[in-house]
């Protein structure tokens, strides 16, 4: 018995240092009603607990398997069922928090807003006054002690931004409604069909890096409520350009339409008031991209910090914004040529009907001054 105590411990080191044998062995050496299923076990197991897993050591041969059925041994769905392995698209999709973006309107009174909302106003980090952050948290008073609110992505945002946007954090498609009635109260020029957006991101507090990009969605080291700011004021102005550029088509369109019918029958039934509608429309689109939307105006808070500036100039690249804006200006000067065109043309016509006006009071003239004289001829005759 003493031998057998002194080996016992060598005999369990040899057999969880022993590898199992592979399904290959198994499927090639042993018959097939008697072939034991082997267990298959994640590689995360450390070894004593891989022994654990194993039948209990006989002297008797047992050919019972820990399968219900074949099917089982090698299968996916094992691991995920017993071990909580995931997928790499489900991992991905973990800890995303979803942002969409809305442009609802033309104006905003962030005034109004922020007096109605002074609770949930998140204090200002710049000088910037073209947008306000509202946090929403729906922690009782004594979960707040643990440092719950201060989790940017425990809570939901919204920033609202002056020219009509409306960027919404971390909530879920059936609360959008009641959210972006609270930013529908304050607008003006509401849109019979509004814009919308998604984007998603991510913490990762162990990336090496400030950030990282991905398909659809942003890996941030660290989610505060500026890089909200930031990513809120790209995708803010990326929606609105959507806005501008869809009014810039349509009077692309209408002008395209119009060349058509100057080609077909050499002339246009366009009146001068019309024009002139088509001229505003144009320059308040181009003055509202600029001056409103601010699309070349450097954010205050990436110029603070260069994990932000990594941030906003990443977003801007990624929505394509310059290059958006560069179409947009080609298209307007394709509308402003047309509307030069057009005015010449309106201008010609007057030209030519006050030129019509001259030669008929003219010829009006004429034929008074040729009646008086054959009236004083008649008159000196008799």
């Amino acid at each position: 018995m003493g031998r057998w105590r002194a080996a016992a411990p060598l005999l369990f080191n040899h057999l969880a240092k022993t590898p199992f044998p592979s399904h290959k062995f198994l499927t090639r050496f042993l018959p097939l009603k008697g072939r034991p299923k082997p267990l298959c076990l994640p590689p995360s197991l450390n070894l004593p607990l891989r022994f654990l897993f194993t039948r209990p050591f006989s002297a008797i041969p047992s050919q019972v398997s820990v399968y219900t059925s074949d099917s089982e041994h090698g299968s996916p769905d094992f691991f995920h069922q017993n071990y909580g392995f995931v997928s790499q698209e489900e991992e991905e999709e973990t800890g995303k928090i979803p942002i969409k973006a809305y442009f609802l309107c033309t104006s905003i009174d962030l005034k109004s807003m922020q007096a109605e909302n002074l609770s949930n106003i998140v204090p200002p980090s710049s000088r910037s006054s073209n947008y306000i952050a509202l946090r929403y948290c729906d922690f009782p008073p004594d979960i707040t002690a643990f440092g719950m609110k201060d989790k940017v992505s425990s809570c939901r945002y919204i920033v609202v931004f002056q020219y009509g946007s409306a960027v919404l954090f971390n909530i879920e498609d059936h609360e959008v409604e009641s959210y972006l009635e609270i930013v529908r109260r304050h607008g003006s020029g509401l849109l019979p069909e509004m814009r919308r957006d998604d984007y998603a991101v991510k913490e990762q507090p162990q990336l090496a890096k400030d950030m990282q990009g991905g398909p659809d969605y942003v890996v941030l080291k660290t989610l505060d409520t500026d890089s909200i700011r930031i990513i809120g004021s790209v995708l803010g102005q990326s929606i609105a350009l959507d806005y501008f550029v869809s009014q810039v088509d349509g009077m692309v369109e209408e002008f395209a339409g119009i060349n058509r019918a100057m080609e077909k029958t050499g002339t246009f039934t366009m009146d001068r008031t019309k024009l002139i509608k088509l001229v505003g429309k144009a320059n308040s689109n181009l003055a509202d991209v600029i001056l409103k939307v601010g699309l070349f105006e450097r954010s205050e808070i990436a110029w603070r910090e260069a994990k932000y500036a990594q941030i906003y100039e990443y977003l801007r690249e990624e929505y394509e914004v310059t290059q958006r804006f560069g179409n947009l200006d080609f298209k307007l000067k394709f509308v402003e040529h047309n509307i030069h065109f057009l005015q010449e043309v309106i201008q010609n016509r007057r030209s030519d009907l006050l030129e019509w006006c001259i030669i008929f009071l003219l010829t009006i003239e004429n034929v008074i001054a040729i009646y008086e004289i054959v009236r004083e001829s008649t008159g000196v005759s008799l």
